[in-house]
């Protein structure tokens, strides 16, 4: 565990953190590893004889290494690095790993050897830092040198990359390359500096092109550096704004490799799953093709599935998505709901939706469904109809309906078109012309009034649906019928939905995230479910609980999720500030913030 790095935020497998050395230092962060002020030292190559640096406990020691050609056996690999002994004689260590290694000492800092190599080399950098990340302590501290621009930066830092330096952006000004954070440019063919730095206000292209080699590479340098340094501080505040992953994907498009980079870190949904929040406080914007294999996408498709049961109902009304979120305020929505009038307590209403799949009307809230944005053109590509169709494929497969009644048009038609054609089942179709027209909201009514119906729901059935919902989707399947059962009642308008049992409180919805807020009554009826479960000893925490007073935590858990904090005398409740595999990994760092707690009889 590490006692000198802390994480303070989470996006993905980028984070923000605190090292704290002689002085505290965010990170991610550029370095100059050659400064005297520079947090870390390199010990050198063994290659050749170095005098190792002298013992320093407010610095880390990257122990002597042996580097290696980027393409070097697994054997030779290995035997090199066994000749590279732990040391006792640094307080903070560092060790150099090749990408290709498959085994990794233990360490407070790795350094990706060869990294400069893995430049355009999408497929051995990505695979490489999953590697490395999957098998190394979760608060252990990355160093990727020598690969570093400005252009590339948002995705190094989205890999997982904690630290970089300024050697590449310094050997790039040498070789007469001006840097920009959309991409790298020769100096004899600028016309202008499209920067406005001091470097660039006082000089032309021209000008500083006559200039001899060393000034010239000076003047370069100097403006390299800085727009490295400006690129980091745009990554951290999109990071805290919850939008790296929407700058990284227009970022990545400066290079191939880099765009590539992106798709096939995509393709490793488990890694990225299990470090990404449940929900974030800004819109999700899916704007590129790539968006529809972000984390939150596919993970709310997944849950449907998974974890979502239908209500009993004989009829299912499919109905298209609206800009305006949740879909149930926006006008086209409301027109679909007087439509139905008094038959709506008979049908299921879902709503089908690109990128989000399906949305069944319960979890209209749930984080991402009601916070998304999309370029809307009336044209959907193939891809983004395999994925919706898919999703709605395995909608139907899983709940059953006797009717089902697809009031949608254009390619939200055509798609319901291939999926009653693949499953064999009968829609019925009411919407010839656009969906809000008067013609096509009488056939929706005549639809569903014409058709026998033997379940239906209530009002106050369809508000406990909700929360029931959402409590197994939150939890899994089966938590909801432990906190919603007989006798239970909702107060408080929609949105803003309070779970009652007599005059016990047991859960609050939240509108801005679509999540229940438990109360400890809420967790003691949830105290027999095995998930989403926090252990700590024998102690009374107030506010917060700390990594280290972790004992055990679900692997499930995420940022963000709702968990149950139990110890042998403590019941609480509260928001997980890390996933549950990382508080049991983690030396510093909240882990969980405590909403309400309670003493317990531990025989209780």
């Amino acid at each position: 565990m590490s006692k000198i790095f802390e994480i303070t935020h989470r996006d993905c497998a980028a984070r923000i953190g605190k090292l704290v050395l002689e002085n505290e230092l965010s990170t991610p962060t550029v370095i100059n590893i050659h400064e005297k002020d520079s947090p870390i030292i390199d010990s050198g190559s063994l290659w050749k004889r170095t005098a190792p640096p002298e013992p320093d406990a407010k610095k880390i020691v990257i122990l002597p290494h042996k580097s290696l050609p980027l393409y070097t056996r697994e054997e030779i690999i290995k035997e090199l690095q066994e000749e590279v002994k732990p040391t006792s004689d640094f307080a903070h260590t560092g060790a150099v790993i090749h990408p290709f290694a498959r085994e990794y000492p233990e360490s407070e800092l790795y350094v990706l050897g060869a990294a400069k190599q893995l430049e355009n080399r999408a497929r051995e950098l990505v695979e490489s830092i999953i590697r490395l990340k999957e098998n190394t302590r979760a608060d252990s501290l990355l160093y990727a040198p020598a690969l570093a621009t400005p252009e590339n930066l948002s995705m190094l830092v989205y890999l997982g990359v904690d630290i970089v330096d300024e050697t590449l952006a310094i050997i790039k000004a040498y070789q007469d390359i001006y840097l920009t954070n959309s991409g790298e440019h020769h100096l004899d063919r600028l016309h202008e500096f499209p920067c406005a730095c001091s470097v660039c206000l006082a000089n032309t292209p021209t000008e500083l092109i006559k200039k001899p080699k060393k000034e010239r590479a000076e003047f370069l340098s100097s403006h390299n550096s800085l727009k490295l340094a400006e690129e980091l501080r745009a990554v951290r505040e999109h990071m805290r704004a919850g939008h790296l992953r929407e700058y990284m994907e227009r970022q990545c498009r400066a290079r191939p490799w880099l765009t590539a980079a992106l798709r096939l870190i995509d393709a490793q949904y488990e890694f990225l799953e299990k470090r990404t929040p449940v929900f974030r406080a800004g819109t999700l914007y899916a704007n590129t093709s790539e968006s529809l294999n972000r984390v939150e996408i596919r993970r709310f498709a997944q849950r449907v599935v998974e974890r979502y049961s239908a209500p009993e109902l004989d009829t299912l009304v499919l109905l298209p998505c609206s800009a305006k979120k949740p879909y149930s305020i926006s006008l086209s929505h409301q027109k679909f709901i007087n439509a139905l009038g008094k038959y709506r307590k008979f049908v299921h209403e879902v709503i089908i939706t690109s990128p989000m799949g399906v949305v069944p009307r319960e979890l209209e809230l749930m984080y991402p469904a009601a916070h998304y944005d999309t370029p809307v053109t009336g044209h959907w590509d193939l891809e983004e109809r395999a994925w919706v169709g898919g999703c709605l494929r395995s909608y139907l497969e899983k709940n059953k309906y006797k009717n089902i009644i697809a009031h949608v048009h254009g390619a939200y038609r055509e798609i319901c078109e291939s999926v009653e054609s693949e499953i064999g089942l009968g829609f019925i179709y009411t919407a010839d012309e656009g969906v809000t027209s008067n013609t096509s909201l009488d056939k929706l009514r005549d639809a569903v009034s014409g058709l026998e119906h033997t379940k239906k729901r209530g009002n106050e059935k369809a508000n406990l649906d909700v929360i029931r919902a959402t409590a197994d989707y939150q939890f899994g399947r089966g938590a909801g019928n432990m906190l919603v059962m007989d006798g239970a009642s909702v107060r408080a308008p929609y949105p803003k939905f309070q779970l009652f049992e007599g005059k016990q409180q047991l859960a609050t919805l939240i509108p801005q995230y679509g999540t229940v807020a438990l109360t400890v009554e809420g967790g003691m009826r949830l105290r027999d479910y095995p998930f989403y479960k926090v252990k700590i000893g024998d102690f009374s925490p107030h506010s917060s609980i700390l990594a280290p007073g972790v004992l055990d935590a679900d692997p499930q858990i995420r940022p963000n999720d709702e968990v149950i904090v139990e110890g042998e005398t403590f019941l609480g409740v509260g928001r997980a500030l890390m996933s549950g595999w990382e508080m049991k990994g983690c030396g510093k760092g909240v882990a969980v913030e405590l909403r309400h707690s309670m003493k317990i009889d531990a025989e209780r």
